[in-house]
């Protein structure tokens, strides 16, 4: 399953979002229903993941952890503790808790950045912030990462 675009639409007061039309197609045509929400390691948002996806990662994460060790099983109950399945409704939207709008700084304007896999849930103002601050180098660590010499 892949995923391809950046798409804005905004919360209601309950928290509720539509999934975009074009996401919502790709989940679809391979009857994926339910996604995985969970936030980011790494960044201020949100991450959906079809569920298929989640789980082909828990068992990557199984692999590397001994369920014996209490430094193992830490990691892995905070990696699964936050997430949560999520359903479109009726309408194709989803709901966002509040804890997780607020680790996302989400207040209305929400940006779905499909990243190859996955879906990103942003804060439009935040992944504007984030992409500006990271674009000015985009071409030389894409050249250093391909390994492309001039």
């Amino acid at each position: 399953m892949r995923f391809i675009g950046d798409y804005t639409a905004k919360t209601d007061a309950k928290g509720r979002v539509f999934l975009p039309a074009p996401l919502r197609k790709v989940l679809e045509a391979e009857e994926c229903t339910t996604l995985v929400m969970r936030q980011d390691l790494f960044q201020p948002c949100l991450v959906l993941y079809p569920s298929s996806l989640w789980h082909e990662m828990l068992d990557e994460l199984d692999t590397r952890l001994n369920r014996w060790n209490s430094q193992h099983q830490q990691v892995k109950r905070q990696f699964v503790a936050d997430a949560e399945m999520v359903e479109t409704d009726s309408n194709g939207r989803i709901l966002i808790n509040k804890r997780k709008m607020e680790f996302a700084r989400i207040t209305t304007d929400v940006r779905f950045l499909a990243v190859d896999d996955h879906i990103e849930l942003w804060d439009r103002q935040t992944l504007e912030q984030h992409l500006q601050q990271s674009e000015p180098s985009l071409g030389s660590d894409i050249q250093q990462l391909m390994g492309g010499t001039i």
